[in-house]
Order: C-alpha cells, then sequence, then structure tokens
C-alpha cells in the first residue's frame, strides 16, 4: 500500500492564538471607546435642555459671492436683539432660570460652494449627510478661526444679494436634537430680523422643538399658535417660533417681519425644557 498523505493539522498555533486576541481587544477598545463617546454627546445634548446653564451659540456667516457690507453689519447688530428677545421668552416660563443664549457671530467665510444638503430622509441618506457636513464645516471652522468645541450649538447662515426686489428666500435645515444648523438667506438690510427668525427656528430645532406647520406650510391649530388660548382666536399677535406664519384668521396667515413678533409657544415651551 502507498504511504497515506498527513492529515492537515488545523490547530491553531499559540502564536495564532496570540494575535487573534490581539486584535479581538483592539476591536473591543475601539468599540467600547465609540460607545462611551455617543453616549456622553447624546448626555451632554440632553443635559443642554436642563437649563443650568447659558447655552453658547456660534452664527457663522458663509458667502458665495460678493456682498454689500451693509446688510451682513445689519443681521450682526440685530442678533443682540434676537439674544434679547429669546431672553424674554424664557423669563416667561423660568423667571429664575439664566440667560438662555450667548451669540457669538463669526465671519463672513468665503467658501466656493454651499453646506451640502441631504440626499433623502433615510437613515443612510441621514448618515451620509453628516459625514458631508462634518468635512465641509471643518473647512468652514478653519477659516473662520474659531474652535467648535467651544459651542454649544453652531448655526451656519449662507447669505446672497436678492434676486428680486418683491421676495427674498430664505431656507433652512437642522440637525433635530444636534448641534448643527444651516440657514440660507437672500440678505438685505430689510430682511435682517426675518433672516434672524429663522436662524431661532433651526436653534431650537437643534434642543429638540418640532416643526408646528402642515405639509403646505400652514400653522396647525393650536399647536402652532403663540397663544393658544388667546379669545377670540384669531388674529394672532405673535409668531410662534416653530411656525412659518402669523395667523390673522383661520384662512389666511401673513409673514413675519420683525423679531419682536416672536414668540415661544406652550408646546415648544414643553419640548426645549423651559416648561412642564
Amino acid at each position: 500500500m502507498g504511504a497515506r498523505p498527513d492529515a492537515k493539522d488545523d490547530t491553531p498555533r499559540p502564536r495564532s492564538r496570540t494575535f487573534f486576541r490581539i486584535r479581538v481587544a483592539i476591536l473591543l477598545t475601539i468599540l467600547v471607546g465609540v460607545l462611551l463617546w455617543a453616549w456622553r454627546d447624546v448626555h451632554s445634548r440632553r443635559a443642554r435642555r436642563d437649563w443650568d446653564h447659558t447655552l453658547d451659540v456660534a452664527v457663522v456667516l458663509l458667502r458665495t459671492t460678493p456682498m454689500d457690507a451693509a446688510p451682513v453689519h445689519a443681521l450682526e447688530v440685530r442678533l443682540a436683539t434676537l439674544d434679547a428677545q429669546l431672553s424674554a421668552e424664557m423669563k416667561r416660563y423660568r423667571p429664575d432660570a439664566p440667560k438662555p443664549f450667548a451669540f457669538a457671530f463669526f465671519g463672513p467665510v468665503d467658501v466656493a460652494t454651499a453646506p451640502p444638503e441631504p440626499d433623502g430622509d433615510g437613515v443612510i441618506d441621514l448618515a451620509k449627510h453628516s459625514w458631508s457636513m462634518s468635512r465641509y464645516m471643518s473647512t468652514v471652522d478653519a477659516a473662520a478661526a474659531f474652535d467648535p468645541s467651544a459651542f454649544d450649538v453652531r448655526i451656519y447662515v449662507l447669505v446672497r444679494p436678492p434676486t428680486s426686489a418683491l421676495r427674498q428666500m430664505v431656507e433652512g435645515f437642522s440637525e433635530q436634537d444636534g448641534r448643527i444648523g444651516t440657514v440660507s438667506v437672500e440678505l438685505d438690510v430689510d430682511s435682517a430680523d426675518f433672516a434672524l427668525l429663522v436662524v431661532a427656528h433651526e436653534l431650537f430645532h437643534t434642543l429638540g422643538a418640532t416643526d408646528k406647520y402642515d405639509a403646505q406650510g400652514h400653522s396647525l391649530v393650536p399647536l402652532g399658535l403663540a397663544e393658544p388660548e388667546r379669545s377670540p382666536l384669531f388674529p394672532q399677535s405673535f409668531v410662534e417660533i416653530m411656525a412659518r406664519n402669523r395667523p390673522v384668521s383661520a384662512s389666511e396667515e401673513r409673514v413675519p417681519e420683525r423679531l419682536a413678533e416672536l414668540r415661544v409657544g406652550p408646546t415648544t415651551a414643553r419640548e426645549i425644557g423651559w416648561a412642564r
């Protein structure tokens, strides 16, 4: 009979087992580190709604085209009015709480493109958008010469000259309960307040507030009313921060023009922790 070939020995060698254990230990360490970072990030974001300290908010102005200095200056100056308006609103709900926000203005920063927008609402779409935003904002933050980790929330405002004297376009997008919001606005001196109303809207999204308007942009009743207990209900005197317009009748709404029109309704106040 011919000699039988030796059977293959699959028994792990001691050295192989050692390398395997090292690889597993490294992967577990990375996993634990990621989980700890995620837990701390979620905890710190939720802790913002305790309102035991003032939140630092960066408003970073971006531009892809040249802008007159006057509208930019108007936006920066009126930021103090937004600060005062939101402080007054918080006092209505929590008189003894510290000042809610401390705004810091940066820019304008010249950029080649607008901030990236999500391709859809799916988990993968949002994950891709988050990655794209991270890369985009790291470049912007470096150009603006500020430390993003020093702020609880960052709102990036892309400004451009109006294309029409009759209407200025404003759009916004924010991470719900996150740290970053974006606003795109056709800015002139007269529209600075309206642009800051949208900044406030996106800021409140990052703190957990939800939209209070329907698919057609109409204020939800009563959730989207600044004074849901008003009698008669209409006209409303103010615009709810998470709605778009001020309802003046059951079928008519008006676009707000001044920060003095801004109010935080009771539902939004509960969502962000100002009320119970």
